[in-house]
């Protein structure tokens, strides 16, 4: 009897990546696997990523968020909630002090917020005030911290404030946005496998794919904090053993025939079209009869080479292809 495996994903595969937004896709996930990863990778992303926003703001002049101020075309509700569109990156742990300093008549934006070096403004054009009267000041002092997802103005009150400073909910997430899609995809004579495509779109403050990243990673951690203690020193034990034996466990891909092992049957019989590798190469191959991964991975160095316009790049992009699949050329 066979025992049952269920195969392993791809490595994320870049769709598009254009500065703060980026489309990844997995290939290769088990039946079903691709909502249970996609959503859980899509909470990890909105919750548990760290990020910087503003907790407090002190307004010279005003002592409470329901003011209003003459010269100003805002009124400090308006300003408060343009403040907290600012977007921050800080580089080192804790709290930081940023003010604005301006004089009127001046369009306000956050390009004119003073920040020390452990702090970096991500969208300078957002707009925060106009004041219109000449000679008019407006002086604002805001508190930055780093934290994670969502925190009420009720919680960051408990501490007692300075008169005239107001509390504002804060937005730690660096995300934007982030959305997965499904699709069904053939792995072997199988064609209810999935492909995960996600999109993540951020603040700036960190790119799409160190967003993706370490929503793995935390899974990860957080999957291995609820296994017991004898499986922790079981993995520890294996650990050398798997290693030793990975050039073996390679050998015996490569030697796969239709006779042979059966816990790799699904993989070696994916068609050569569903691999990561360009157009051209996916061509060659196929023009050489070369239809499955198990048909390409049976193949060396050399009998590649003499395929009409393979080449030793061509070569290398199928060596990188395989890997994703634990396979190397003969």
């Amino acid at each position: 009897m066979v025992d049952p495996q269920i195969i392993l994903p791809t490595k994320p595969r870049v769709v598009t990546e254009d500065g703060a937004k980026g489309v990844y896709e997995i290939d290769n996930l088990y039946p079903g696997y691709g909502h249970t990863l996609g959503n859980s990778l899509r909470r990890i992303i909105l919750s548990s990523l760290p990020g910087a926003a503003i907790t407090t703001i002190k307004i010279d002049g005003v002592a409470h968020e329901f003011s209003t101020m003459a010269g100003v075309k805002e009124d400090v509700i308006a300003i408060l909630l343009n403040l907290k569109k600012v977007r921050f990156k800080i580089t080192s742990e804790g709290s930081f002090t940023v003010s604005i300093k301006a004089k009127g008549p001046k369009v306000i934006t956050a390009k004119d917020i003073d920040v020390p070096g452990q702090v970096e403004v991500m969208n300078e054009d957002q707009y925060i005030a106009e004041i219109t009267e000449k000679g008019k000041s407006l002086d604002i002092e805001l508190t930055v911290e780093s934290g994670l997802g969502y925190v009420s103005k009720e919680v960051l009150q408990k501490n007692k404030m300075e008169v005239g400073t107001i509390a504002v909910d804060a937005i730690f997430s660096p995300i934007r946005r982030v959305a997965y899609e499904v699709e069904n995809m053939r792995v072997g004579d199988k064609t209810n496998h999935n492909r995960l495509r996600i999109t993540i779109e951020t603040d700036g403050s960190l790119t799409p794919r160190e967003a993706l990243d370490r929503s793995v990673m935390i899974m990860i951690e957080q999957l291995h904090a609820m296994l017991g203690s004898h499986m922790n020193l079981e993995k520890e034990a294996q650990a050398p053993e798997i290693e030793e034996e990975a050039p073996k466990t390679k050998k015996a891909k490569e030697e796969v025939s239709s006779e042979g092992k059966e816990d790799m049957t699904d993989v070696l019989k994916t068609r050569i079209d569903t691999m990561p590798l360009p157009a051209r190469i996916l061509a060659s191959l196929q023009n050489a009869n070369i239809r499955t991964i198990g048909g390409l991975a049976r193949k060396k160095k050399e009998d590649l080479l003499e395929i009409e316009g393979m080449g030793e790049k061509g070569i290398l992009e199928i060596k990188k292809a395989l890997e994703t699949f634990g396979l190397s050329l003969k």
